[in-house]
C-alpha cells in the first residue's frame, strides 16, 4: 500500500481533482483487474483508448484516475490526476509503487532488430558463472536468479516490468539483462527504469506494420539512448550503419564494438564452422560453441558488456567459451546419415539472409539447402516478397508455408511472399500451407549431407491460427519426422 501523493513524484502533474493522501493497494492500466483502492491509469493504446473503461474501473474500486483529459461527469470519492502524458506517467508511478527497485541493480537493456534474445541470454549465463545471481527478461522466458516465468512480451508493460524488478532486488538478483523493444520504447512501458548500460546491435527492416515508416522505426530505437541519464553507458554496434544515429543526443558515455571498424572492442572470425567459431577477441583467441557471423557480433557485444561493467577479462574470455547458443537460434542438430537440420527464429529480411549466408559459409559445396520459411499474419506485409527473394538467393529448394497467420489467410500471406520470386527461381519454390506438411515434405526431400533450414518461429510452441493458438513446435517436428525417415 502506498500513499497516493507518494507515488506521483515525477508523474508530470498538471491538475488534480481531488485528495492527495489516498491509500492505494495496486495499480492498473486494465479496467477488468481493477480492484478495491486501485488507481487506473488511462492510457491511450494501439487499438484501446483507457478513457473508454474510467467509469468501469471506478465501479469495480478505482479510487484514483490517471488521465490526460478529465472526464466531465466526476466522481466525488474519486481523485482525477491530469498528466502530460499518461503512458509516461504510469511507467513513473509503477517505479515509484515499487519503490524504483531498478535503482538496486545493474540493469542492461539490448535493443535492436537481431540478436536481442541470444545477447541478453548470454549476458545472463556470462554473470551466473562469474557467480553473480542475475535476471532475464527475454522474448523466450524471464528468469529471477534460476526461477523460470513464461515470458509474454519481449518487454512487458509498465507495471509487469516494476513488478518483475521488484522481485528481482527480493531475491537478491543483482544484474538484470532484458531486452528492449521498439514497440515498448515507443509505448513507454520502460519510463522509470534506470539503465546501467543500453546496448544496440543494429537496425533492418522490420515492424513497419506499427511504425509506418523505416524512419520512425530508428526514431523508437534511438528514445531508448536519448532518455539514458548521465553517468550510464551505451555500447553501440560500429559496423551497423546507423550505429552513430543512436547515440548523437544521448547523454551516456559511448562506446563502440566492430568486427569490420575500428572500435573500443574488435573481434576477427579466425573459423566459423558447424562445431563453432574461432575468434581473435580483443587480441585474445576464443573458441566458441556458437555459429555464424551475426553470433560473433553477439559475443563481441557480450564481452564489450562485460568489460564495461568491470569484470576481469580473463575470467570473461573463459566464460565465453563455454557458452552454449539459445533455443531456437542457428538451434541444429545432425543424423546419422548426416542430414544436418537448423530450427532458427529469423523472421525479418536480414535475419534469414544472416542465418543463409552463415549456411553458405560453413558448407563444403556440394550438399543442398532446403529453405522451409514463412511470414507472420497481421505483421509487417512489405517484407513478405523479401523474405521470399532472400529464401531463393541462398537456397537450392525453396518451401513457402504459413507461419503464424493469425487473422489472415495463409493462403494470402504465401501469395505476397511468392510475388518476390523471380522466374528463374520458380522451379525450385514449392508453396505449402500446412507448416507441419511443409517440415515433412522438406524432410523427405533432404539427401546425406544436405542442411535443411527451417526458419520463422524458433523457440516458439506454438502457431496462432484464427486467433487461438495450437501446440507447435519446429525442432520436434524436424527431430521425430528424420529419425522416422531414418527407421
Amino acid at each position: 500500500m502506498k500513499l497516493l501523493k507518494d507515488i506521483l513524484y515525477k508523474a508530470g502533474m498538471v491538475e488534480v481533482v481531488g485528495p492527495l493522501n489516498l491509500a492505494i493497494e495496486n495499480i492498473h492500466m486494465d479496467s477488468r483487474k481493477v480492484s478495491a483502492f486501485s488507481l487506473f491509469a488511462a492510457v491511450k493504446g494501439s487499438q484501446v483508448d483507457g478513457n473508454d473503461f474510467i467509469e468501469k474501473a471506478i465501479a469495480q474500486g478505482a479510487v484514483a484516475i490517471i488521465c490526460e483529459e478529465l472526464p466531465e461527469a466526476k466522481k466525488s470519492h474519486v481523485t482525477y490526476v491530469r498528466v502530460n502524458n499518461t503512458a509516461d506517467a504510469l511507467g513513473q508511478i509503477a517505479a515509484n509503487f515499487f519503490d524504483n527497485p531498478s535503482d538496486s541493480l545493474t540493469l542492461v537493456g539490448v535493443t535492436g532488430t537481431n540478436g536481442k534474445t541470444t545477447t541478453v541470454t548470454l549476458l545472463y549465463k556470462l554473470f551466473v558463472q562469474l557467480g553473480y545471481k542475475c535476471g532475464l527478461i527475454s522474448t523466450v522466458v524471464n528468469r529471477i536468479g534460476r526461477k523460470v516465468l513464461d515470458a509474454t512480451h519481449t518487454t512487458p508493460d509498465a507495471i509487469s516490468l516494476q513488478r518483475l524488478f521488484r522481485e528481482m532486488v527480493d531475491a537478491d538478483v543483482t544484474h538484470c539483462f532484458m531486452e528492449v523493444s521498439s514497440h515498448a520504447i515507443h509505448q513507454r512501458r520502460i519510463v522509470g527504469s534506470k539503465f546501467n548500460v543500453a546496448v544496440f546491435s543494429n537496425i533492418t527492416h522490420d515492424h513497419l506494420d506499427y511504425h509506418g515508416t523505416f524512419d520512425e522505426y530508428i526514431k523508437a530505437k534511438k528514445l531508448f539512448f536519448d532518455e539514458l541519464p548521465t553517468g550510464s553507458l551505451a555500447l553501440i554496434n560500429q559496423d551497423d550503419p546507423h550505429g552513430e544515429i543512436m547515440v548523437q543526443n544521448t547523454r551516456a558515455k559511448v562506446n563502440f564494438y566492430a568486427i569490420r571498424s575500428m572500435a573500443d572492442y574488435r573481434a576477427r572470425i579466425i573459423e566459423n564452422q558447424f562445431n563453432g567459431l574461432h575468434l581473435l577477441l580483443d587480441g585474445n583467441d576464443v573458441y566458441s560453441r556458437l555459429v555464424g557471423g551475426f553470433n560473433a557480433y553477439n559475443l563481441l557485444a557480450v564481452y564489450g558488456t562485460a568489460m564495461l561493467l568491470g569484470e576481469d577479462k580473463l575470467n570473461v574470455l573463459t566464460a565465453l567459451s563455454q557458452l552454449d547458443s539459445v533455443e531456437g537460434r542457428f538451434q541444429y542438430l545432425s543424423t546419422s546419415k548426416k542430414i544436418i537440420a537448423i530450427v532458427d527464429y529469423a523472421h525479418t529480411p536480414d535475419a534469414l539472409k544472416n542465418v543463409l549466408k552463415t549456411i553458405q559459409e560453413v558448407r563444403t559445396g556440394n550438399e543442398k539447402v532446403i529453405t522451409v520459411v514463412g511470414c507472420g499474419g497481421d505483421r509487417d506485409k512489405s517484407k513478405r516478397p523479401i523474405m521470399a527473394a532472400v529464401a531463393c538467393e541462398f537456397s537450392d529448394k525453396i518451401i513457402l508455408t504459413s507461419d503464424n497467420p493469425r487473422s489472415e489467410k495463409p493462403e494470402q500471406i504465401i501469395a505476397d511472399m511468392n510475388s518476390g520470386v523471380e522466374g528463374q527461381h520458380y522451379k525450385k519454390t514449392l508453396s505449402i500451407v500446412d507448416r507441419k506438411e511443409a517440415i515433412r515434405t522438406a524432410c523427405a526431400m533432404a539427401e546425406p549431407g544436405d542442411i535443411l533450414l527451417v526458419a520463422g518461429k524458433g523457440h516458439e510452441k506454438y502457431q496462432e491460427i484464427s486467433g487461438e493458438r495450437f501446440p507447435f513446435d519446429d525442432f520436434k517436428i524436424v527431430g521425430e519426422t528424420l529419425k522416422t525417415l531414418e527407421d
